[in-house]
């Protein structure tokens, strides 16, 4: 059967929670709070990080990285997710649409890198502290970040390039909350086993594989602090390592069950709420983690505030 096809270049439906309006404005004002939050604590840590010379260390180069990178990645969709869930238009232009598909793909591939480039560095850290200073030397650090930066970069050139060539159904309605890969994948008209396969690879290479590195890494980082013999050096090991993992086991678990998901009417809608979680939550749950659970920041926050006020006040 030949399906027909409206012009490549037609505007996109983005239905979301459009079949549940009762859920939609709770959702609104849930998602802003929680934007707002996002953007609030993640430039208090690129602030505290690039101010505050006690941060200067690799650990805290990445988790400004991380920051910025939350900053980009929330605002690529955000705004477009507000405005469906206020109002009873759900259009996004092609062009719209076309960058965030870009550049969502872009920075979720460049952080999943850039949480493993993380576990490298605490697992260095702990593992060998003695070669720390020697091995992640700054320039080493920059090298890190622009390969995590580039990595994500390429895989969504191929991967958003490869999915915005399928020709796509005359009512052209995704039925997602953003332009993104599998939901477009899902929307097209004609055969996606070949763009399918290319998402179960790249899902494998930049979620699948990172994620035992790093629970592998973090195993040798278990038997490594269990052998520290000051208690509070072992405190110090474990709440670095934990708030990591943390947000490792937040981001890769809703990612990982969005893109390996069952192809299903439950797992997709299923799948609204896990792409809402790490788009939404999780980036706000990054600063949070690591402000309550590490002194160093929660130093240099106080630091920073004296200043500001001293400044203030002369």
């Amino acid at each position: 059967m030949i399906t027909i096809c409206n012009d490549s270049h037609s505007n996109f439906i983005l239905l979301g929670f459009s079949d549940k309006p009762h859920l939609e404005k709770i959702l609104f004002w849930v998602i802003l709070i929680f934007y707002s939050l996002t953007i609030v604590g993640n430039m208090v840590i690129v602030l505290v990080s690039s101010k505050d010379p006690k941060l200067r260390l690799p650990m805290y180069f990445f988790l400004s990285n991380l920051s910025l990178l939350d900053l980009c990645f929330t605002s690529s969709c955000v705004p477009q997710i507000l405005v469906n869930l206020w109002g009873p238009e759900k259009t996004i232009s092609y062009i719209v649409c076309t960058i965030q598909l870009y550049v969502f793909l872009w920075l979720g591939a460049t952080e999943s890198v850039l949480l493993l480039v993380m576990a490298v560095d605490r697992f260095v850290a702990v593992c060998h502290p003695l070669q720390y200073t020697t091995t992640m030397h700054p320039k080493l650090c920059l090298q890190l970040s622009i390969l995590a930066w580039g990595t994500g970069l390429v895989q969504s050139l191929i991967q958003s390039s490869a999915t915005l060539q399928l020709p796509f159904c005359s009512h052209r309605r995704v039925d997602d909350i953003v332009c993104e890969v599998p939901a477009l994948i899902q929307l097209s008209s004609t055969d996606t086993t070949h763009n399918e396969i290319q998402m179960s690879i790249a899902s494998i290479i930049f979620l699948v594989v990172p994620l035992i590195i790093i629970l592998s890494s973090y195993g040798a980082i278990g038997k490594a602090v269990l052998k520290i013999k000051s208690t509070a050096g072992q405190k110090k090991a474990f709440g670095t390592c934990t708030s990591h993992l943390l947000l490792v086991l937040l981001f890769y678990g809703t990612v990982t069950a969005v893109y390996l998901q069952p192809k299903n009417h439950y797992a997709h809608e299923r799948g609204k709420f896990l792409t809402l979680f790490y788009t939404v939550i999780t980036p706000t749950l990054n600063p949070l983690i690591y402000t309550l659970r590490n002194k160093e920041v929660k130093g240099a926050l106080i630091r920073l505030g004296q200043r500001t006020w001293d400044s203030q006040n002369n």
